[in-house]
Parts: C-alpha cells; sequence; structure tokens
C-alpha cells in the first residue's frame, strides 16, 4: 500500500496546530538513519487507518520524490473527534526484524461440528497476535481454519499455523487460548419454555358462577 507524506520543517504545538486547522497531519518517521518530520493530508489518512492493511503491512512512503518502505507504529486520535493529531512510522528493508500485531482471520467456523451440528457458541478470544519476523517476511493477516473444531475444544497458539520465519510473542504465557468453544447456545434452544400458571379466580366468583349454573 502506498501514500504520499510531506517533508514538514515547523515544529512545537503552536505549528501542529497551525497544521491540523489546514487539514494536515504531522507526523515523523524514524529508524536506519535520522529521522525525519514528516506531514500528511488528514483525510487521506483518516481513511487509510480504517484499512486493515495499513495496520499490518509494510507501506511505501513517497517523500520528496523517493520511496521509503516503512510500517505504521502509532498514531494518536482526538479524545472525542474524528480527527488524527499525530502518526508515528518505522523505516524498514528486508533485513530489518520486526514485532507486530497481525490479525487473525478465523474461516469455516459455521461449517464446523461445533457449530453445525451441536449448534454451539464458538468464543474467539484474541483476534489478533503479536508476530516477531522480518520485515520481508510479515504476514498480511493470519488465517485460522475452524473446519474441524469440536465441541468441548480450544484452539491455542501452538494450533495456528504460521508463516514461514515467524514467530509469536506471548510475554511468558505458555500456548494461550485463541478460541474456546461454549454450550450456552445449544443450552439456550434447548430449555423448555416457562410455564404460565392460570390467574387465581377473584374472591366470591366462583360461588357467584354455581349460584347462577344451578338457577
Amino acid at each position: 500500500m502506498k501514500f504520499v507524506a510531506f517533508e514538514r520543517t515547523l515544529q512545537g504545538t503552536g505549528a501542529s496546530r497551525r497544521l491540523r486547522n489546514a487539514q494536515k497531519v504531522p507526523g515523523i518517521v524514524y529508524g536506519a538513519g535520522e529521522p525525519a518530520m514528516i506531514e500528511l493530508d488528514h483525510n487521506a489518512l483518516f481513511f487509510a487507518l480504517k484499512k486493515e492493511t495499513f495496520h499490518s503491512t509494510v507501506l511505501e512512503m513517497e517523500l520528496k520524490g523517493k520511496s521509503e518502505q516503512v510500517i505504521l507504529r502509532d498514531y494518536q486520535m482526538h479524545a472525542f473527534k474524528p480527527i488524527v493529531m499525530h502518526v508515528d512510522f518505522q523505516r524498514v528493508d528486508a533485513t530489518t526484524k520486526i514485532t507486530k500485531k497481525v490479525p487473525l482471520h478465523f474461516i469455516n467456523e459455521e461449517n464446523s461440528p461445533a457449530v453445525k451440528t451441536d449448534k454451539c457458541l464458538v468464543n474467539h478470544v484474541v483476534t489478533d497476535l503479536l508476530v516477531q519476523c522480518l520485515a520481508s517476511q510479515l504476514p498480511e493477516f493470519i488465517e485460522v481454519d475452524l473446519g474441524n473444531l469440536q465441541k468441548g475444544q480450544s484452539l491455542h497458539v501452538d494450533d495456528v499455523k504460521l508463516p514461514s520465519g515467524a514467530k509469536v510473542v506471548t510475554h511468558g504465557k505458555k500456548n494461550p487460548v485463541i478460541v474456546s468453544v461454549s454450550t450456552q447456545a445449544a443450552e439456550e434452544e434447548a430449555a423448555p419454555a416457562p410455564v404460565v400458571a392460570a390467574p387465581a379466580p377473584a374472591p366470591g366468583k366462583g360461588k357467584k358462577d354455581e349460584k347462577q349454573n344451578k338457577k
């Protein structure tokens, strides 16, 4: 994915405020050399941030007529307005080792025995994994096939097929769960309908009806 950045010469709070008033976003590019102060078109960046690939792939940044490979490292949004306040990028090349969150794409869930046969509820415990690899090996996403998921089964990190050269960073957690199966959905369907008791007759009404029947 490609985007265009422009060199930013002015710094400071006042300069950043003027940039935002002009529909620009201040940013920085660091790594592999001197940091570069940049600015980007706000609307183009705002809509790019809505795309999954902008967060999880190596990007091509055009700056001063030259192209550089970068990854998105951080961005800040306004507390309550849909405004991007600042953005950080890191320069990378094929030999740069990076650690970055990669989204999980779950497939075939509806065809699994757990869902199709046993009417279970599948819980996506996590939706992304922190992956360490070379920048050239960074996957756009990791596919998790749930087609064989059974009732009472859980999938763990070790069950996920990773791209070549990539490993998951778990920060000391041993083989954490990424998907679990609950029988809640099946139990709710099987639960009997509640019995509604007939309302009690009003006091004296029963005797009055008996008298009317005798007449």
